[in-house]
């Protein structure tokens, strides 16, 4: 029901991307989509680029006098590097990356040369991924849904994040720029990025995703591909250099004992079932709970460095070193916008083939009418059902 495509190249002309499936009548704007767009940009461990490129969209259908009309949204957000590239002829790239897709793509594809590959995986692409994401952010927040998120660790220096008001954290993550809420730990997190930067190395981390006022009932466990844990999943890895996803204590509830690792229901004001842990990171069955739905994942550090690593050189045949391409130190405190609007898909898809419709005012009411986890909604008759006959 909600889909997107994004195409273009690292040093082609443009990104574009179409979303599909956003009702009609959502107030948008370009300034909506480019806040989003700079937030990608902001990060302490970031290459060269970052220094060329001022991201701003340009939106060529789907919206009309401000409105979102129903059709399909066009977004398109220029190379300004590309000038640097259009019409020259470009040096061989025969040398894989150990790490990235150039060997692969080569195989799969057969390029007679690797950039092409290069072009394509580049993170380059996630400028369009955060384009359609903030619009289905700025979707969902029409019904009060928030989504955030920070940086847990990079490398082995990890933050202190027990307790606290989620909307605090993702404010003070903002103001820090590597993207962490933790004051101590963002610091020794830069002095971290800093000895890699002198290392010409690279450094990876852990992003946490959290999405608030999440109603329940988004998902479903009646097809494994329904399941709203795994298309979060999916949509998560699928971001470049991503390659470890778990919903909330997933790792740490492996450990324990499960009257330990589950979240006990509680009756509150003797009508609604309430949690008072979030062990599940919101879902269970593959269905929204209530509770902040936590997502966290592990981001590798990237494939291209400063220091050469061995490889082999396809042309002439024999093992060689690889050949420095401007990428980031760092990128995870630039990947928190990237993780929060693949989120942000997967839960504005989750949320209009719940509720149906074809424009927000059919919407709104439908939202305002969810079931919700109270006695009266759940309305247990208490008698023996026959189930099969």
């Amino acid at each position: 029901m909600l889909r997107f495509l994004t195409a273009g190249e690292s040093h082609g002309p443009s990104l574009t991307a179409i979303l599909d499936g956003i009702p009609a009548g959502l107030r948008l704007s370009a300034s909506v989509i480019d806040v989003e767009l700079a937030r990608r940009q902001k990060g302490f461990g970031s290459g060269g680029r970052m220094k060329i490129e001022e991201d701003a969209v340009q939106i060529l259908g789907g919206v009309m006098a401000g409105e979102t009309t129903g059709a399909p949204i066009a977004l398109l957000v220029g190379n300004a590097d590309h000038i640097k590239w259009k019409g020259k002829a470009v040096e061989p790239m025969t040398a894989p990356r150990p790490g990235h897709a150039d060997l692969t793509g080569a195989v799969k594809y057969g390029y007679k040369d690797l950039r092409p590959a290069l072009e394509r995986a580049s993170a380059r692409e996630t400028a369009m991924r955060v384009a359609a994401g903030a619009v289905c952010k700025h979707f969902l927040a029409q019904f009060g849904i928030i989504v955030g998120g920070y940086v847990k660790s990079i490398g082995e220096v990890e933050a202190e994040l027990n307790g606290g008001d989620y909307r605090v954290r993702l404010d003070a993550a903002e103001e820090s720029d590597v993207r962490c809420p933790d004051r101590a730990a963002a610091l020794q997190m830069r002095a971290r990025i800093e000895e890699v930067i002198h290392a010409k190395d690279t450094l990876g981390g852990v992003i946490e995703v959290v999405a608030l006022n999440v109603p329940i009932g988004l998902g479903s466990f009646s097809q494994w591909d329904k399941r709203l844990e795994a298309k979060l999943a999916m949509a998560v890895m699928s971001v470049q250099a991503i390659k470890g996803v778990e919903v909330g204590d997933a790792f740490a509830n492996a450990k324990i004992p499960g009257t330990q690792a589950h979240d006990a229901i509680q009756l509150r004001d003797m009508n609604h079932a309430v949690r008072s842990s979030n062990h599940a990171g919101g879902i269970e069955g593959g269905i929204s709970n209530g509770q902040p739905i936590v997502i966290r994942a592990a981001m590798k550090p990237i494939a291209t460095t400063l220091t050469p690593q061995p490889t082999v050189d396809l042309a002439a045949g024999r093992e060689s070193s690889t050949q420095y391409e401007r990428s980031d130190f760092c990128p995870v405190p630039r990947a928190v916008p990237i993780l929060e609007s693949m989120v942000a898909f997967v839960l504005a898809e989750a949320l209009i083939e719940k509720l149906g419709g074809d424009s927000m005012n059919e919407m709104r009411p439908r939202f305002e009418s969810l079931r919700k986890a109270t006695l009266e909604d759940l309305n247990m008759d208490d008698t023996p059902h026959v189930f099969w006959e």
